[in-house]
């Protein structure tokens, strides 16, 4: 309350005013914000309280500590923030309050694809990964954030997940997050020059978004091995999304006969981007992927070049034209 509104100087006191002195009064957050706009986030989680301390700001446009007869007309613009109320149990507006506010706005999840994935490219902390180690900052192909924006709006629509608690917009950023740390280390393991993200750094997104969705009926171990299942299970579908949206029609027979006579493709995290592509040889039509992955020319690297050839035989194994082994950290494809 004191915080917000005000209290009796405990300090104004010992210098000698007496308590009948409004001068000792303390002013808090909301009257020094006159002539502005005060905001409070997660309003609920105030005490109820303290939550009617704010009823004659809202109404009366004045305040009242500890009884002093003092009144200062204020001139401010209160913003608040809250989730709906069958999103949390913690706490709830009081209704006089609620009924003091002038309007509502309820927001939505980004409606179409392409706004989740610019505002993950905009509120992803992935540069600062970046400046340790010799290397430069981590780069995420734009195929793989459109993959983290899929999977969590898969996340969003699942049947197996809570929707009074939805998914919120940070899954997906820290995702993407997740994934640029991955290439990092990567990269400083395998000895890379810059750390560029694959494929093979998505499923680290799975154990470090558990935290951050509720699972329908959750809470035996068998239910927390689904619940895994389940986050691996809409990753693959959104990869799979992902490939189609990128490369249909896109000629990849020369990468698929590369198999045909049993050879085989090792990746993995500690698979360098250039021993990746020397397994492979001369790709064809690799320009042409690349482009199509949003890799502009001349600025094409080794690295890059490797995390759209993995993509591309990811997609290839999820539309059942290659075949997929995986080990722990070691993955290989086939026919």
């Amino acid at each position: 309350m004191g915080d917000l509104i005000g209290d009796v100087d405990p300090i104004k006191v010992a210098e000698g005013r007496t308590l009948g002195d409004p001068e000792t009064v303390h002013y808090g957050l909301v009257p020094r914000t006159n002539r502005g706009i005060f905001s409070v986030n997660e309003l609920p989680d105030l005490a109820e309280r303290i939550q009617v301390a704010l009823l004659n700001v809202l109404e009366e446009r004045d305040i009242q500590i500890r009884g002093y007869r003092v009144r200062l007309p204020l001139d401010l613009l209160l913003v608040a923030t809250a989730n709906p109320e069958d999103y949390t149990n913690r706490g709830r507006i009081i209704t006089p309050l609620k009924d003091r506010f002038g309007a509502e706005v309820r927001t939505h999840y980004p409606i179409e694809l392409a706004d989740e994935i610019r505002l993950l490219n905009q509120e992803a902390q992935t540069t600062w990964l970046g400046g340790t180690g010799g290397f430069d900052a981590p780069l995420v192909p734009e195929h793989l954030a459109e993959i983290v924006a899929r999977f969590t709006r898969l996340v969003r629509e699942s049947s197996h997940v809570d929707q009074r608690s939805g998914v919120s917009a940070r899954f997906a950023i820290a995702g993407l997050e997740t994934v640029a740390a991955s290439a990092v280390r990567r990269a400083a393991v395998a000895g890379e020059s810059r750390p560029v993200a694959r494929v093979v750094d998505l499923p680290s997104i799975v154990p470090a978004s558990r935290g951050k969705v509720e699972f329908a009926d959750a809470g035996s171990d068998s239910d927390d091995d689904r619940d895994v299942e389940v986050l691996e299970h809409l990753l693959r579908q959104a990869t799979a999304q992902t490939f189609r949206a990128r490369c249909g029609g896109l000629d990849l027979t020369g990468l698929q006969e590369h198999f045909a006579s049993g050879d085989t493709v090792e990746s993995g995290d500690l698979v360098p981007a250039a021993a990746l592509l020397g397994q492979l040889g001369t790709i064809p039509h690799l320009a042409q992927l690349l482009g199509r992955l949003g890799v502009p020319e001349g600025e094409q690297s080794a690295e890059q070049a490797a995390a759209a050839v993995e993509f591309a035989l990811e997609g290839l194994y999820l539309t059942r034209r290659l075949a997929k082994d995986t080990d722990g950290s070691r993955t290989v494809y086939g026919a």
